[in-house]
């Protein structure tokens, strides 16, 4: 992993100060992998993407990263129930000169999304990145699928779930993340990609 590290990550100064400060917080195993992170946001720039939205934002970090890449008017609407991690990574943003792209909503993301359908953004979004409660993946799925245009990407983290998916009899959110896997497999509105980037990581390009 060090030698993949040193010889592809081409890291924002800001980015790295972000990931050095969450790795000292007793929680960091929740921020998103760099490497994955960069992946994603070649991805949104690769697809010219102007507005993105991510389900569980933690300090930042992906948020920034996508923030970064996205054209001066660009947006990327933060969903995430937790404020306190989010101004740990508050001064990067502002630092990285990115702040007036980020939306940042402190509501459960589910709110956020029925608010977005509402207000008629259905098929505006260019990307979407769900990483937040495994329970209610199923949900972020298809509301996120309604709000991309078609020719986005919808970013599932965590889809193998430390291996948990091989064996996903008791736990629910085990049995959550596997039964959307299979769900989507199936689901003709979507081409796919399932990788072993982090803790896997699922792609879905909207048809």
């Amino acid at each position: 992993m060090k030698y993949l590290l040193d010889h592809s990550l081409r890291e924002h100064p800001v980015l790295t100060k972000l990931r050095m400060c969450t790795l000292q917080e007793p929680r960091a195993f929740m921020m998103v992998a760099c490497e994955q992170s960069q992946l994603m946001a070649n991805l949104a720039k690769l697809i010219k993407a102007k507005k993105v939205i991510e389900i569980g934002v933690y300090t930042g970090y992906n948020l920034l990263n996508m923030a970064l890449v996205l054209p001066e008017d660009g947006k990327v609407v933060g969903c995430d129930i937790s404020e306190d991690y989010a101004n740990i990574g508050r001064p990067y943003w502002k630092e990285a000169e990115v702040e007036h792209k980020i939306d940042l909503r402190i509501k459960p993301a589910l709110e956020t999304l029925d608010e977005l359908l509402k207000a008629g953004e259905a098929g505006t979004f260019d990307f979407a990145f769900i990483d937040a409660d495994k329970i209610n993946y199923s949900e972020y799925y298809e509301k996120c699928l309604q709000l991309l245009r078609k020719g986005g990407i919808i970013a599932l983290d965590n889809v193998l779930w430390g291996k948990r998916v091989l064996n996903p009899v008791k736990d629910p959110s085990t049995q959550s993340i596997h039964q959307l896997n299979e769900r989507i497999f199936r689901d003709t509105r979507v081409n796919i990609s399932m990788l072993t980037v982090g803790d896997g990581l699922t792609l879905a390009f909207k048809l």
